[in-house]
């Protein structure tokens, strides 16, 4: 192995590593980072294992966690009781929650939940139990994208090693 397959195997590392941390918590892109940690990982061998087949089905992979972190937000907040208007509200209050970071991240889906619930003159309870649902939700959209996360090495590792 020479000096920049090793520098290139350093770097896909602690991207890798840094990449699953970020898939639990907020505000580091944990998808994106795993990605470019196994892209890196492919780069130091030149493509030779882990080609371009490969890299597209982690890329399409990686772009799903936010699709089930997202999806498993609003469907949250529908299972206890919320209404369309609750989803949205979820979905909304993540993507606006962004920009205020880890405060904004974990309250803007409960808050947009409530206030959906609440735009339709729901009573404080039912619009808290739409919150609260929103929160099983973002728990389960981070197990999801875990999940996707350790999919992603696995994939890598049966086409690089077998």
């Amino acid at each position: 192995m020479n000096d920049q397959s090793l520098l290139l195997w350093i770097i896909g590392a602690i991207l890798t590593f840094t990449g699953l941390a970020g898939l639990l918590l907020p505000l580091i892109p944990g998808a994106p980072l795993l990605f470019l940690g196994l892209l890196f990982g492919a780069w130091a061998e030149d493509f030779r294992f882990v080609g371009l087949w490969t890299l597209l089905a982690l890329a399409g992979m990686a772009g799903l966690t936010y699709l089930v972190e997202f999806a498993a937000t609003a469907l949250g907040a529908r299972k206890y009781g919320g209404s369309r208007r609750a989803m949205v509200g979820a979905v909304l209050g993540g993507l606006i929650g962004t920009a205020f970071g880890v405060p904004g991240i974990l309250l803007g889906p409960i808050a947009g939940a409530v206030i959906g619930e609440l735009s339709l003159q729901r009573t404080l309870d039912q619009a808290s139990r739409a919150g609260f649902g929103t929160v099983v939700g973002m728990a389960i959209g981070v197990a999801g994208k875990l999940a996707i996360g350790i999919a992603m090495i696995g994939l890598f590792l049966v086409v690089r090693l077998f």
